[in-house]
Formats: structure tokens, C-alpha cells, sequence
């Protein structure tokens, strides 16, 4: 357990340090036992750590050259670890325009769907999420009940891979709308909003809920450029 605990660690720092541009793609990594030197851990804990970034895109190892930095553009985006690195150094103006991209292209047809296939306990449980929306007092508690509405939106699609999407991209989209709510004249500013995309949901009207929720989404862009 202690071992895991440690190479986990190790992970961490490397994936936090790479991702937020410390280590730049191309960049070599000091030898292994250098490096675990300075990490003041194992080889083996650091070459168990090393097969993780790999896996993740992050980095590549080959005999001769020893490990190296990758490009961006293979690292796996949408991995839990990679995505909570990146929310972890956000704001960045890029990454947030390409969040804000794939919400437009992903929620607007959720609801749509939700619209078309909730249940009426499904029904029930988006307006207790609304709910808890409406009484948030305070900024953290709006953006966890934010984030739990969207979340029981997408389980009204029954669709199991809409389902599983949004497992993935769950911590991005709570830094997401904390952000967007921070940058609002009043963070419960977007109520009606969500009221508006419940309310068709409720109605089941798929083109009325897609509309509301890229109206959404679009506000909410405007008001995360307003900080960046």
C-alpha cells in the first residue's frame, strides 16, 4: 500500500509539472536514478510511475534516449488525471474555449434527449437538483448543485455512453462553472436558465430543452471571458 501511495505521488508531481508546461514537449527527464534521486524515491516506484505517464500519453521511454516529454497532442485529454492537471493551472484562455466547444457540441443535444426519455424519477430528481440550486447561499454550494443538475441531466438521456462521458469530464466542469459563476454579476444569475432547460425537460420538448441549454452555455462563455 505504501508503495502505491508513493508511485502515485510520483505520478502527480510529474503529471502536474508536465501538463502545467514546467516540462516542456520534447524536454528529456534526467536519468532514472537521477531522477529518483531527487524525487527522494525508489527506481522502482519511479519506473512503476513512469509506466502510468506513459500510459496517459504523457511521456515516452526508449532504451537509447531515456524518457522524453510528448507532444500535446498525444496525450489522452480526457483522462481523469490529465484533466484535473490542466483544471488545476486554469484559467487558460485555450482550454477554456475548447471546454466551452465541447459543452456546445455535447448538452444542448443531452437535453434534447432528456426532453425525449426521462423518467418522471428522473424528472423528480433534476428538480431537486434544481432546488438545491435556488437555496445555495453560497458560491461552493451553488457550483456542487450546478454540477449535480447537469450530471442528473445527462442520466435523464439513458444513455449509458452520455452517462459515462460525463464521468470523465466531471472534475473540468465543476472548476467550469465555479469559474463562470465567480465571473457573474450574481452567481445565481443563471437560474432562470436552468430553469428554462428543466421546465422543457418537464414539458418534453426536445428543441425548446436544446435551445435553453445552448443559451446557457453561451452565457456562460461570455462570462468566463469577461475574467480572461
Amino acid at each position: 500500500m505504501a508503495a502505491r501511495n508513493l508511485h502515485s505521488q510520483v505520478v502527480q508531481q510529474l503529471g502536474q509539472l508536465i501538463v502545467g508546461g514546467q516540462l516542456a514537449p520534447g524536454e528529456g527527464l534526467p536519468r532514472e536514478d537521477v531522477l529518483a534521486e531527487k524525487l527522494d524515491v525508489s527506481r522502482t516506484a519511479l519506473r512503476e510511475a513512469m509506466k502510468v505517464l506513459v500510459a496517459k500519453g504523457l511521456i515516452e521511454s526508449r532504451q537509447r534516449t531515456g524518457a522524453r516529454v510528448r507532444e500535446e497532442v498525444h496525450w489522452k485529454q480526457l483522462d481523469q488525471d490529465v484533466l484535473a492537471w490542466r483544471c488545476a493551472s486554469m484559467p487558460t484562455s485555450d482550454f477554456v474555449e475548447k471546454l466551452v466547444e465541447m459543452r456546445e457540441l455535447i448538452e444542448p443535444g443531452a437535453a434534447a434527449a432528456a426532453a425525449r426519455r426521462r423518467t418522471t424519477e428522473q424528472l423528480a430528481a433534476l428538480k431537486v437538483a434544481y432546488e438545491a440550486m435556488a437555496a445555495a447561499e453560497d458560491l461552493d454550494a451553488w457550483a456542487e448543485a450546478d454540477l449535480a443538475f447537469h450530471e442528473t441531466m445527462l442520466l435523464a438521456t439513458n444513455n449509458e455512453l452520455m452517462v459515462s462521458l460525463f464521468t470523465v469530464i466531471e472534475t473540468a466542469l465543476g472548476q467550469y462553472f465555479l469559474l463562470s459563476a465567480r465571473n457573474s454579476a450574481d452567481f445565481k444569475a443563471a437560474l432562470p436558465q436552468h430553469f428554462e432547460v428543466f421546465d422543457a425537460i418537464r414539458r418534453k420538448q426536445p428543441t425548446a430543452a436544446r435551445d435553453a441549454m445552448l443559451s446557457m452555455v453561451q452565457t456562460s462563455r461570455r462570462n468566463i471571458r469577461r475574467r480572461l
